[in-house]
């Protein structure tokens, strides 16, 4: 009696492509370019990290993906020319062994991302927190003052 095995060619499907994706994904990370919206600036040899952007009222809250990072040693932020730039390190166990891995898709090394803040941040403003595996930065945006347009005086030449 012959074994029959059944096999879902759909997934199989899904299955290269995700590892195509991940395979591009991985080269542009590997590329100094700018990425499409203005959302960050990576440098060679660094993951990206993964965030969500969006307001809560008039403050813009950025949360990224940390996982297996600790925020005190690993992660810092810092903010010039109008961006904000979170680095981190995720370090691997020195216990960890090589032998005995199926598998490892886990990811070492350093990690960044960059966003572009509102024109006007007040840095001291900036808040940010650290919980199971998530950084949030929390940015207040700055007050929109009204000003009366500016009339210039034309001279004749």
């Amino acid at each position: 009696m012959s074994s029959v095995m059944r096999r879902d060619r759909g997934s199989d499907l899904a299955n290269r492509f995700n590892r195509m994706d991940r395979m591009f994904d991985d080269w542009m990370r590997s590329l100094s370019v700018r990425r499409p919206f203005g959302l960050s600036w990576e440098w060679p040899g660094e993951d990206l990290i993964g965030v969500d952007v969006f307001r809560d009222g008039k403050t813009q809250v950025i949360r990224a993906e940390l996982p297996g990072v600790d925020p005190e040693k690993d992660v810092e932020i810092t903010v010039s020319d109008g961006m904000l730039r979170i680095n981190a390190e995720r370090r691997m166990e020195d216990k960890v062994e090589e032998d005995g891995y199926l598998r490892r898709e886990l990811r070492y090394g350093s990690l960044s991302r960059t966003i572009p803040l509102p024109d006007g941040v007040a840095e001291p403003d900036i808040k940010a927190t650290y919980e199971n595996g998530i950084l949030e930065i929390r940015v207040p945006e700055p007050e929109q003052v009204e000003r009366e347009p500016a009339k210039i005086q034309i001279t004749k030449g």
